[in-house]
């Protein structure tokens, strides 16, 4: 969550592979790889006819089949239905002329400068953690002014203390999350510190409703806990005092923090686990995420209209006579950021359960094309009349044995004049196997994201369990799957 922390999906698994960027959710990642698209069919169907035999006819792209006819069929598409879709769509050729990298693994998260690695997590502070701590510093150290007068300027310092301190408690409500999910076997990417507080980036959902309340709970539990010393800490010392002036300040926010997570809205903790109750109930996570984001919408309202009133009112302490203009706007503009940050949230909340909704759509079997093996002395206009007669959209190169050494690049047959493609060998366009770019064929969902990130590359040859060719799996289809899928109602 956006004040305490609240644990948030890694966009990273949820996002699909994308060129050149490091792969992302997003989030992301989140964060995902989705449906098949127009051209791929589960189980597959007759594959369009092609045009007549030539040999300088091409592929579509990458496919399956240790041999001719194998695997599964591409169904018939309009745009794809010629035997020659690099000549015919220029535009598509050009789409996949060497630009594409495929799904590159992303570097590590990063989000400000990295403090520690408690229990292997790392954890950064953002930029704009700076500015509220200079923002606190300078409002808690007028209410020193008034407090302890006789500190002077040295309250500027007091006051210092006191922001770290209070970001010392977010990051323990932190690392409460963190704990939880690292016992749940959840990874944990990162925790980051910033501007309203701090967020623990869980990469994967958790299996039970159980678990989720769980998760969600133990941060404000913390910081609850924390209230507690330190108001056994305030009793310990002379009141008035800087150590009771510090410590009773850090007991009242973190029972701030701790109710205000516990707000029944996403993102906040408490949504979260509303979320798990719904869930629980109804048996569809889903469900419980709709109604936690739809409570977290009108929480983010109530905030927007009603903490500048109960300021004017003067319900939080202050007499309304006290309240003057700068107080009024400095109230609305807080709670317009606060607002804006529940409002956000609870809309990611909802676009990341819809995300992974539709992941296990996402299946190797169904996205994988045809194709053809050919031995690696081959012309390429031998290996395309082959593909073209065969209705495989993909060349696999082979051994003596039968055995796939490497694939014949979409990229690098686009490249080829037409009047060449009879003196080229295949092996010269081709992209030796690596482990990372054999899959398996029961791949499907965040695992089959997971696994394309692990090797970025542009297309990877898809297997069975015994080790038998099935095809060819393009990261180009995957990403359109994924965009196909995520425009679909839930």
């Amino acid at each position: 969550m956006d004040e305490s922390g609240q644990p948030q999906s890694g966009t990273d698994e949820a996002t699909p592979p994308t060129e050149d960027t490091g792969g992302h959710p997003a989030q992301t990642r989140p964060d995902a790889a989705p449906p098949a698209p127009a051209d791929s069919a589960a189980g597959g169907t007759d594959p369009a006819p092609p045009r007549e035999p030539a040999a300088d006819s091409a592929p579509a792209g990458t496919g399956t089949a240790g041999k001719p006819g194998a695997g599964p069929a591409d169904p018939a598409r309009k745009d794809e239905a010629p035997a020659h879709p690099y000549d015919s769509h220029p535009d598509r050729a050009a789409a996949t002329s060497g630009k594409r990298k495929g799904p590159a693994k992303p570097p590590e998260p990063r989000g400000g400068i990295l403090m520690g690695r408690p229990f292997g997590v790392p954890v950064y502070v953002a930029p704009s953690w700076f500015l509220v701590a200079a923002l606190i510093t300078w409002v808690f150290g007028g209410q020193l002014d008034r407090v302890l007068p006789e500190l002077g300027a040295a309250r500027y310092l007091v006051s210092l203390f006191f922001a770290v301190a209070f970001y010392a408690s977010v990051l323990v409500h932190e690392l409460a999350h963190t704990v939880a999910a690292l016992r749940f076997k959840l990874p944990v990417r990162r925790i980051q510190l910033q501007f309203f507080g701090g967020v623990s980036e869980i990469e994967k959902e958790s299996e039970t409703p159980g678990r989720e309340f769980v998760l969600a709970f133990v941060g404000p539990l913390l910081s609850l806990v924390l209230a507690g010393v330190f108001y056994l800490g305030m009793m310990a010392v002379e009141p008035g005092t800087v150590p009771g002036v510090l410590l009773a300040g850090l007991m009242v926010s973190n029972l701030i923090v701790a109710a205000f997570n516990l707000l029944p809205g996403l993102p906040l903790d408490g949504g979260r686990m509303l979320r798990a109750v719904v869930w629980k109930i109804t048996g569809k996570p889903m469900s419980g995420t709709v109604a936690a984001a739809w409570v977290g919408r009108a929480l983010a309202i109530t905030v927007l209209i009603g903490l500048p009133l109960l300021t004017q009112s003067g319900a939080l302490g202050e007499g309304a006579e006290d309240v003057g203009g700068m107080d009024t706007v400095m109230d609305a503009l807080l709670a317009a950021i606060l607002a804006a940050i529940i409002w956000t949230g609870a809309g990611n909340s909802l676009r990341m359960a819809r995300l992974r909704e539709h992941l296990p759509e996402l299946r190797a079997r169904t996205l994988t094309r045809r194709a053809v093996p050919v031995e690696p002395a081959t012309p390429l206009s031998e290996a395309l009349r082959r593909a073209n007669e065969s209705g495989a959209r993909a060349l696999v190169v082979v051994d003596a044995d039968g055995e796939a050494r490497s694939l014949v690049r979409e990229a690098a047959i686009v490249g080829i004049p037409e009047h060449r493609r009879p003196w080229v060998p295949v092996s010269g366009l081709a992209q030796d196997l690596t482990d990372g770019m054999r899959v398996s064929a029961e791949l499907a969902g965040e695992e089959l994201l997971d696994t394309l990130r692990a090797a970025p590359a542009t297309e990877y040859l898809v297997v069975e369990n015994d080790g038998a060719i099935y095809g060819v799996l393009s990261a180009a289809d995957v990403e359109r799957a994924f965009v196909k899928a995520m425009a679909r109602p839930s």
